[in-house]
């Protein structure tokens, strides 16, 4: 067979053969036993972490990554923005009906580099086919599991006025390379999503006494998380827009079609918040490390302010207002 039929889901012969031979050859490792009903993990000694996360994308394969990959770290770095490194991830795949077996691979290979890269291991999993037209191709919902030292907490509580606002890197990347591979604005480029494991970016930063909190900036982007801030905080921010980096073809392609790159979606970048005598030390480790060479400190909490206010290139202000529509729907 060449493509996916509702037999691959329905318990017998050819559901085993997919198991076997596209999930467990590839994500193969001590403790995933396709034939049990659950596993057994070894204890962790440090605070037990666990983040939930489902991922719909078109088109499943991207400039940059699919979505396989993208699941993976996707979950990872919900942990390590949380202080968690991760360890085990389980993983569930609903599969339309006509999905094609080597697109199939192609997901479950680039899953399965991400998760060697990542550090993790899949340890569990379940399969369902739907009929032809009730899916997107694939959908895939993980499960991860990581461990966290019990003196680091970083959480929105631990903020106040003053504290310094970091990001890891160019913002809007992954949003703008899913609108140029969906070829409906008859634009091509050259855009790669940043879709990458931020363990390194997060590591570097777990050791200083001012780290207050780390976000993913994914659905809604970087704008998304500074609402989140000032809402969680009743503290307003003032963000510089000329220290914000992106990439000149993600402003090109947000000029031409209407979008706002402080909107769109991030899967390889971080956003942190620093107290202000830590958050040039951190600028510095983040600097030093390829993953983080174009970070930049974009602003810092004010008191004085209600909102989040942006400070143009020009030299005016606006409020940056919260994002109402979904201008890019299934991105992540």
């Amino acid at each position: 067979m060449t493509h996916i039929t509702l037999a691959h889901g329905n318990g017998g012969r050819y559901m085993r053969q997919l198991i076997e031979e596209v999930f467990a050859s590839q994500l193969a490792n001590p403790i995933l036993d396709s034939n049990a009903d659950a596993v057994k993990l070894p204890v962790l000694t440090g605070d037990l972490m666990m983040s939930v996360d489902g991922f719909t994308v078109k088109p499943l394969e991207f400039p940059g990554g699919n979505i396989g990959s993208l699941a993976i770290h996707g979950t990872v770095n919900d942990l390590a923005v949380s202080g968690a490194i991760a360890k085990y991830l389980s993983l569930s795949v609903i599969i339309e009906e006509g999905l094609e077996l080597k697109t199939l691979e192609r997901i479950i290979h680039a899953m399965a580099d991400a998760a060697n890269e990542s550090g993790v291991q899949i340890v569990c999993g379940d399969t369902k086919v739907v009929p032809r037209g009730e899916g997107s191709g694939i959908y895939l919902t993980t499960t991860g599991i990581g461990e966290r030292k019990k003196d680091l907490s970083p959480g929105l509580k631990n903020i106040s006025s003053g504290d310094q606002i970091l990001v890891s890197g160019p913002i809007g990347d992954h949003g703008t390379a899913i609108m140029l591979a969906r070829e409906q604005f008859g634009l091509k480029g050259n855009v790669q999503s940043d879709s990458a494991n931020v363990i390194a970016l997060c590591s570097a930063l777990y050791d200083l006494p001012g780290l207050r909190f780390m976000r993913d900036p994914t659905r809604g982007g970087l704008a998304t998380v500074l609402h989140e801030i000032n809402q969680a905080t009743k503290l307003g921010l003032r963000i510089q827009q000329v220290n914000i980096p992106i990439r000149d073809a993600v402003n090109t392609v947000c000029e031409m079609l209407g979008y706002d790159p402080l909107f769109l979606a991030c899967e390889g970048r971080v956003v942190a918040v620093l107290s202000e005598d830590d958050a040039e030390e951190a600028l510095d480790r983040w600097r030093a490390m390829p993953a983080g060479a174009d970070s930049h400190l974009i602003g810092e909490v004010d008191s004085r302010v209600a909102r989040v206010v942006l400070e143009t290139e020009l030299g005016g202000e606006r409020i940056l207002q919260e994002l109402e529509d979904d201008p890019l729907p299934r991105i992540c």
